[in-house]
């Protein structure tokens, strides 16, 4: 029997906003310190999508342009784009829609995936599966969200951990043993809302008392969050790891979301990788959400070496979480 199509990673773009907020710049708004957030999540500054007019559709459209000059493609070649995203431009149309227009990819269908931190990931292996089976050639991944829209900054228990910001790659067909080689994703409905955002959707739709309440902002239980997260993201990432007989030592590369500095660390420590195979850049952009994945292998694109094993792992409100095993493939 032949062999499913595989797919890999050929090219990857982002975009980050230029203004800053600095834990400095927080102490001015709220009752919290420089040391404390450090201490406690590993963030020292955010990056702030400030023009009104602009929101995560504009983000996702520079990080997919920059992926496709990074490639040489032409968006006509592109036959899937799919925008992992919390914060979309509306309800409808997706936000994929209005990327699609924009980079001029006329012969590609788009939607967006919901899945709170985990949408990249989500995003990534739903991708995979249309080239793997031969759907479709070339998909755009991107993970993308203005956090700062559904921030209420006067609640230091979330305005302290999210950014702004979007990363996007490209996917095609694999000519050789590099791409996405197995992926586990989890959910568990969180009926107790731990995280989540209480007005906006069909149960609250918006109205003068919901927008009084601040009810179109982000709530989150940190504790219970916190505790749920670092054992589901190390639990994941062993599951994965056990499924491909792989051991710490055979891992070039962990990819983690960034939520939190004290969760990655749990989950390096778990699967006995050091700091040193492990990717942070959570200390300068934050939380950004669906951004935070495709950022790290932004930022580390110069580091990474055709063949290398990356573990990209995720956890998120819903709740969702997941990991994917790969072999990067630009060479």
């Amino acid at each position: 029997m032949p062999q499913p199509k595989r797919a890999k990673i050929t090219a990857v773009g982002h975009f980050l906003p230029e203004s800053r907020l600095t834990n400095h710049d927080l102490e001015k708004m709220v009752d919290t310190n420089d040391e404390w957030i450090q201490s406690r999540t590993g963030i020292k500054e955010r990056r702030i999508l400030k023009d009104e007019d602009k929101a995560t559709a504009y983000m996702a459209i520079r990080a997919a342009k920059e992926a496709l000059e990074r490639r040489g493609m032409d968006a006509k070649e592109i036959d899937l784009i799919i925008v992992g995203t919390v914060t979309p431009d509306y309800l409808f149309p997706a936000t994929a829609c209005f990327v699609q227009k924009a980079i001029g990819a006329a012969n590609a269908y788009a939607f967006d995936l919901s899945a709170a931190c985990s949408g990249f990931l989500f995003s990534l292996s739903t991708g995979a599966n249309f080239i793997e089976s031969g759907r479709a050639e070339k998909v755009m991944v991107i993970g993308a969200d203005k956090m700062s829209s559904i921030l209420d900054f006067t609640d230091r228990t979330t305005c302290i951990l999210f950014g702004d910001a979007a990363g996007a790659v490209l996917l095609e067909a694999s000519t050789d043993e590099t791409g996405l080689i197995d992926y586990v994703h989890h959910t568990d409905g969180d009926t107790n809302k731990t995280l989540y955002q209480p007005a906006g959707g069909s149960l609250n739709p918006a109205t003068a008392e919901t927008v009084a309440a601040k009810q179109h902002s982000v709530r989150q239980d940190g504790r219970t969050v916190f505790k749920k997260s670092t054992v589901m993201m190390a639990d994941v990432v062993t599951e994965i790891m056990e499924r491909n007989n792989l051991k710490a030592e055979d891992i070039n590369w962990l990819v983690p979301h960034q939520a939190n500095k004290r969760i990655i660390d749990v989950t390096a420590d778990r699967v006995g990788l050091s700091t040193e195979k492990v990717m942070i850049n959570i200390q300068d952009y934050g939380n950004t959400t669906s951004g935070t994945i495709p950022l790290c292998l932004y930022d580390w694109k110069d580091q990474l070496n055709f063949g290398d094993n990356l573990i990209l792992a995720s956890f998120g409100g819903g709740y969702t979480w997941g990991a994917i095993y790969l072999k990067w493939g630009i060479k």
